[in-house]
This record gives C-alpha cells, sequence and structure tokens, in this order.
C-alpha cells in the first residue's frame, strides 16, 4: 500500500482546526522562551550562554514561522471541514453523486464513515490510484475502503478480487468497496462468506441521509 509523504502543514491540517491553533501556540513559547529557559537551567555555563542568546530573540523567527505555519494549517483544516460538510448536505440523489469529481467523491464518503464513529485516514486523495482509498479503524478493526465513482460501469469481480488481496495482504479485518453503480452477479457471489461489503449508490444515499439526521440537533420540547 502506497504512503504519500506529508509534511508538517498536512500533517497537523488533518488534525482539529482547534488543536492546530494550540499547537502553533504552544510550539510558539517553547520555541522563543522555553528553550531557553532549558538551556540556561539545565545546560551548564555553555548552555547559560546559549540560552541568554536564545532569549534576546535568536529563535524569534523561527518561532514566527511555526506558528504562521500552524494557523495556516488550522485554517486549512477549518475550510476543509466546512467542504466536508456541504458536500454531505447537498447530496439529493445518484445524480448529485455522479456530478462530485473522484476527490470530492472520496472527500463524502470519508465524511460519511467519520460521523458513524470511524476514525478515518485518507490514503488516496493525492491521486485516483485505483487501490485503497481509505482506512478505518473501530473497535481494534481495520478496514480497508474502496471508492468507485464510475457513472455507468458495473464494478465487476476483478476489482472485489483485487482488494481481497489487499485484505490478506496488509491482514485487515474488512473490506468495504463504495460505488454510485451496481456490482454484477460475479462480484456478488465472490463476497459471499468473505469480510467485503459492497455499497451501492443508493445504500451510500441512505448512510448520508442517516449521517444527517443524527447530526442534526433535537428539537426542544415546548413546557406544558
Amino acid at each position: 500500500m502506497g504512503r504519500r509523504k506529508h509534511d508538517g502543514i498536512e500533517v497537523v491540517s488533518k488534525l482539529p482546526w482547534q488543536a492546530g491553533i494550540v499547537l502553533g501556540v504552544a510550539g510558539y513559547a517553547a520555541m522563543r522562551y522555553g528553550l531557553a529557559w532549558c538551556m540556561t537551567m539545565f545546560g551548564g555555563p555553555v548552555g547559560q550562554a546559549l540560552g541568554n542568546s536564545l532569549a534576546d530573540g535568536a529563535y524569534a523567527p523561527a518561532a514566527w514561522l511555526l506558528l504562521i505555519a500552524c494557523w495556516l494549517a488550522a485554517l486549512i483544516s477549518y475550510l476543509d471541514g466546512r467542504r466536508r460538510h456541504h458536500l454531505l448536505a447537498s447530496q439529493s440523489g445518484l445524480r448529485s453523486l455522479s456530478a462530485m469529481d473522484w476527490r470530492e467523491f472520496e472527500m463524502l464518503v470519508g465524511e460519511a464513515f467519520r460521523r458513524q464513529g470511524y476514525k478515518v485516514r485518507e490514503i488516496g486523495l493525492g491521486g485516483a490510484d485505483g487501490g485503497v482509498d481509505l482506512i478505518l479503524h473501530k473497535d481494534s478493526a481495520t478496514i480497508l475502503v474502496q471508492c468507485k465513482q464510475w457513472r455507468t460501469k458495473l464494478v465487476d469481480v476483478r476489482v472485489v478480487r483485487e482488494m481481497y488481496g489487499l485484505l490478506m495482504h496488509h491482514r485487515a479485518d474488512a473490506v468495504k468497496i463504495v460505488a454510485i453503480g451496481h456490482y454484477t452477479d460475479d462480484a456478488q457471489r465472490f463476497v459471499h462468506g468473505k469480510p467485503i461489503e459492497l455499497i451501492a449508490g443508493d445504500a451510500l444515499l441512505a448512510m448520508v441521509r442517516e449521517c444527517r439526521v443524527t447530526a442534526r440537533p433535537p428539537k426542544p420540547v415546548k413546557a406544558a
């Protein structure tokens, strides 16, 4: 399973945006003041001299860069969250699912699973690689997900066999294949008795609608 390299901003942007704000402030304080204090207190004569230099602002530019990078990642996380929420809220049928590009489709599927309580790791958002797009974690189980935004083509047994091979190779617990369309009869027969779930467009829409319902706050009860 190929893994993309992640830079620091991308890693932090995967966290809740509030975490990026806190990390930026904490990182700035640690680099601007904490490092100098540690060197002065525990570094001996050489450390004291270096600590005094740091206290005078030698690392101030780096501290500011760290703060800005973390806050930029927090902004990305916030905007990304709004986009996912919009994707989830705007689906009205198979036509709207088909109108998305492949990246939006993966984001929608990932958000739907996230609303179901899964921890979602996005693998395929860097390119349409045809392999594992999402990895789900829940109750110590690891589930591999492939998203197929084929508008007319049926998902055949070859795709299902490939995912089953990945399941065995990576020793995952289950596989979910999510498609807008349907699956061939051979594909449906192949999954019998195996930890593979085939999710077609209608089932995906039902999952999305259920997530929207559970996300709504309960209506206030009027006093008698």
